[in-house]
């Protein structure tokens, strides 16, 4: 439509130019200008995409809340013009498995890929391929080390460093502390270890004790809290991640180890035993949101934006970070009314909505 109005304002100008028509001619390119910038808009707003969201682990529901609020970021594109279609494959697979839905979406079309990676480095050929096909690709949760993708996500080093400062500093700087962590081996997870491993190496009179994996299940959490109170009579400390949080919790108060200050999550069901409890607790927010966010991101670059710094950040050199929320007695009723009447297993997400993501963009 656009290169049929520019031919058709050519030919009137051309014609004018031949006869003269000076007034004719003024009202014309008035009105061939109108039709012209009318065609840039629809064709603007005809613009539609193709992204595959690839998710290789579904052992929380903080992965399928994850999922969802990415559909629902794609679906608001809608309101400014641009179609978004979704193709989602989540399911427990291993490495070479989500290396197949990465292929998978290749052989589809698809415009851009989200994944959440199970692995930092055994993508880089398949993503190699995607690039080579013009497909965009965006991680998130998990940062990757191609340079043929970018990150999108909170930087999980500082997720960890965050939350064991606040422990650090609830103990004093003293104190004898157990770590409990998600799934041994994935990405996300060892940059949490790292994380919490740096701040409490900071502090000569903190010691930690004991670490164990409890694959971010709050039964699993539970369990293992159990065992270490078991174990180690004098823990002063826990550090533990989302999912097993209100299973640590639980197993501390059933215990009556009322005198263990721990980390929190950000689920509902822990807001609410937060809230009746009382706990002195604090968590760093690893919002499910964030692969809407880097959707956000995807789709402003499939329309030819430009960032306004490239993405340089992380251990790769190939991240966006975004801001890390963190929960605490200071900000605890605003958060918890915000999510109140969700089910347990909601997590207290925040996104980058299409408007933030155009700040990244000239």
């Amino acid at each position: 439509m656009k290169s049929i109005a520019i031919v058709f304002l050519s030919i009137i100008i051309f014609i004018m130019n031949k006869t003269g028509g000076s007034m004719l001619k003024k009202y014309l390119i008035k009105i061939l200008t109108f039709l012209t910038f009318f065609s840039l808009t629809y064709q603007a707003q005809a613009e539609s995409f193709k992204i595959g969201l690839s998710n290789g682990w579904v052992g929380s529901e903080w992965r399928t809340q994850m999922i969802d609020e990415a559909k629902e970021a794609a679906a608001a594109w809608a309101g400014e013009g641009v179609e978004i279609e979704v193709l989602v494959q989540s399911a427990n697979v291993d490495v070479t498995g989500q290396i197949a839905h990465v292929k998978n979406f290749i052989s589809q079309g698809v415009d851009a890929i989200i994944i959440n990676p199970n692995s930092p480095t055994a993508f880089d050929p398949v993503f190699k391929q995607a690039k080579a096909k013009g497909v965009l690709v965006i991680s998130t949760d998990a940062e990757v080390s191609s340079q043929d993708a970018i990150y999108v996500g909170i930087d999980q080093k500082g997720w960890a460093a965050k939350s064991a400062k606040w422990l650090a500093e609830q103990l004093n700087g003293s104190g004898k502390v157990v770590a409990i962590n998600g799934f041994a081996g994935h990405p996300a997870n060892q940059m949490r270890v790292d994380g919490y491993t740096e701040v409490f190496n900071q502090y000569a009179n903190i010691e930690i004790i004991a670490e164990v994996n409890a694959n971010w299940d709050q039964a699993q959490g539970q369990q293992a809290m159990q065992t270490l109170l078991a174990t180690y009579p004098d823990i002063d400390g826990v550090w533990v991640q989302d999912g097993m949080a209100v299973g640590a919790w639980r197993a501390i108060s059933d215990a009556g180890r009322d005198s263990i200050i721990a980390t929190g999550e950000i689920r509902r069901d822990f807001f609410e035993s937060w809230k009746v409890e009382s706990y002195k607790t604090g968590a760093s927010v690893n919002p499910p949101g964030v692969m809407a966010s880097a959707l956000n991101v995807a789709v402003h670059m499939m329309l030819g934006k430009d960032l306004k710094s490239a993405a340089t950040d992380g251990v790769y050199g190939n991240a966006i970070y975004i801001p890390i929320p963190f929960v605490d007695g200071t900000n605890f009723d605003t958060v918890y009314n915000s999510m109140k009447d969700e089910p347990g297993y909601y997590s207290y997400s925040e996104a980058l909505t299409i408007a933030d993501t155009a700040n990244y963009f000239n």
